[in-house]
């Protein structure tokens, strides 16, 4: 079932709808090969046609959902091939970022990473999903914010949206938070010690834990899967 989401004054409502549509696909809320209908939607937030519209053809950039002209807008199901591009481009991306991290983050924004790694304890202990997976995004965010090139990590939060679906789904038993935290640490105490190489291999080895993930959650959800 969907979450009850509030429309605000705060952002245009074309993007609170696709980040309320996107958080719905990327937990699963709305199953993959679903129908989106604009006018059900609209009636859900309570606006008009046009920023559901809007909203749609964003959720397709980010390949999430497929508009067929005629038929409708359907949920994609996930491929594999599309979740091992973003997660290259992804890993190509942050190994750069770390790198500079290593040595140029301050003592500020290595402080701010250590109290999400709390945070993230605090969500993996009472079992919050959803909220671990922000605090997650939000790690790797601070780590670009602390080299002052924040347009790295939305380069990358605008590719992994199909790897985001994958990490949702391994987080119960494939990749268990208590896992992803560990790395996270790793990954802290290289930068910590400003030691770029141990810093960039744990990085590297947290993300492609995604390509050991993925086999069995495929065969968990055949059905939510693109044939590639």
């Amino acid at each position: 079932m969907s979450t009850a989401y509030t429309i605000t004054a705060s952002e245009p409502v074309n993007q609170q709808i696709y980040r309320f549509l996107r958080q719905d696909i990327v937990t699963c809320a709305i199953s993959p090969g679903a129908l989106l209908s604009e006018k059900e939607v609209s009636a859900r937030f309570c606006v008009s046609r046009q920023p559901v519209r809007e909203a749609f053809i964003k959720l397709a950039e980010a390949g999430l959902v497929q508009i067929l002209p005629q038929r409708g807008t359907f949920v994609r199901k996930i491929s594999v091939r599309r979740v091992a591009d973003g997660r290259f481009i992804r890993e190509a991306v942050e190994l750069a970022v770390i790198r500079r991290a290593a040595t140029e983050a301050s003592p500020q924004a290595l402080a701010q990473l250590e109290h999400n790694l709390q945070l993230q304890k605090m969500a993996a202990a009472r079992q919050d999903s959803q909220g671990f997976l922000l605090l997650d995004d939000e790690f790797h965010r601070l780590i670009a914010q602390s080299i002052n090139c924040e347009l790295a990590w939305e380069t990358v939060e605008n590719i992994k949206a199909t790897m985001d679906r994958v990490r949702f789904l391994t987080l119960s038993k494939v990749s268990p938070p208590e896992r992803l935290i560990e790395q996270h640490e790793e990954i802290l105490r290289g930068l910590l010690a400003k030691d770029i190489e141990t810093a960039e291999q744990a990085l590297r080895r947290h993300l492609q834990e995604i390509i050991f993930s993925i086999s069995p959650i495929t065969e968990q959800n055949g059905d939510w899967f693109e044939q590639d």
